[in-house]
């Protein structure tokens, strides 16, 4: 383990002179290698010492404690330049100007020096607090529906700086609910937009939180009929027919909501014919072939339009010559091709699409 020799007091002249030679020092070769924010801080508590890191580490959580003593126990030896190098940027940072500004961005930026990003993230919420978080971060946990609804009501140039103040993933998902023509409108005028002054943002902020952010808390509770939907798509067939059939019995409403919100091998007949394409390229053929031996006309004729002629015949009679399936082993077939519909729709490959033909289906 790095070891750092003992430091007794010193004057401000005489530290001066220390960190001078130093530079010097540093700017005759090469600079270290780039560390991650944990490495950094275990090895500037190493330089601190006992002496002078005591204080720093009862300020410590004992999850910070253990995940500094981890990092530390793993370093091995720590070359003097690096340590040199380390001590050098913090003291670069410390003394890049008279006084100190403490607030919430240069907090952070000094953190995720040290700490991995989601300690960071957890940390700055909750300093924070629900009121203290930025406007645009708050309206990216608004539900796109619910976003949607109220822009649509808005001028298309304010609909525009919101939408360009947003995550891109965020702003798409808002702009193809938008009525068609609005949504035009406000592509067309961010594409023109320059830089929007900050007296505009402030008042589009105001207008937001005064007039909207009010349902921010009913819009970021999920709808259980979604949750319950994802339950069931991942039953097999006997278990979803018994537990939809009761809850029939019990509400029918609801279980026609589940039913419209649940993704199943059926609607693989909505995907396009390159998101078809690309699914059967990942696909293994002969598990394609047990998938449809248990599906309706109409799903085979799907994917069998998909193939060239020869590809879709060759398919027709491995299917005929395999003779009789298990149902559970279609079940398992068609489950493996809708969850791998859903890896491929994550990774940007193919698009779903839910019951509903007007909305996206995103996972």
């Amino acid at each position: 383990m790095a070891t750092v020799p003992a430091t007794t007091q010193q004057k401000p002249e005489e530290i001066a002179s220390v960190v001078a030679t130093l530079a010097s020092r540093q700017s005759k070769r090469e600079p270290s290698a780039p560390m991650s924010g944990p490495k950094r801080a275990a090895i500037m508590m190493l330089a601190l010492g006992e002496q002078y890191g005591s204080k720093v580490w009862s300020l410590l959580d004992d999850d910070e404690v253990r995940e500094l003593s981890v990092v530390m126990s793993s370093l091995g030896t720590i070359e003097a330049n690096v340590v040199e190098d380390l001590l050098l940027e913090f003291v670069s940072r410390m003394s890049a100007s008279g006084a100190l500004m403490g607030n919430f961005d240069a907090t952070e930026r000094l953190l995720q020096q040290y700490l991995p990003a989601e300690r960071v993230n957890g940390i700055m919420d909750e300093i924070r607090g629900p009121a203290g978080r930025n406007m645009w971060e708050k309206l990216s946990n608004v539900q796109e529906e619910v976003l949607a609804n109220y822009l649509k009501n808005e001028y298309p140039q304010t609909v525009a700086v919101v939408l360009s103040k947003l995550k891109p993933e965020h702003a798409a998902r808002v702009l193809a609910i938008l009525p068609e023509d609005m949504a035009l409108d406000v592509v067309n005028r961010m594409l023109r937009m320059e830089a929007v002054q900050k007296e505009v943002i402030e008042r589009v902020e105001s207008t937001l939180r005064t007039e909207f952010m009010s349902n921010l808390s009913q819009t970021r509770r999920r709808d259980a009929h979604e949750v319950m939907a994802e339950i069931f798509n991942n039953f097999d067939r006997q278990t979803e027919t018994r537990f939809l059939t009761a809850l029939e019995e019990e509400s029918r409403e609801a279980a026609e909501r589940i039913k419209s919100l649940m993704f199943t091998f059926d609607d693989l007949v909505k995907l396009d014919t390159a998101s078809a394409q690309t699914l059967m390229r990942h696909v293994d053929k002969d598990k394609l072939g047990v998938a449809l031996k248990g599906a309706n006309e109409s799903v085979r004729e799907f994917f069998m339009g998909n193939m060239s002629t020869r590809a879709a015949k060759m398919l027709q009679d491995d299917m005929a010559a395999a003779g009789p399936v298990r149902l559970r082993d279609v079940d398992e077939a068609q489950a493996l091709l809708v969850n791998l519909a859903k890896d491929l729709a994550a990774k940007g490959e193919i698009m779903l699409q839910k019951n509903r033909a007007d909305d996206e289906l995103v996972y």
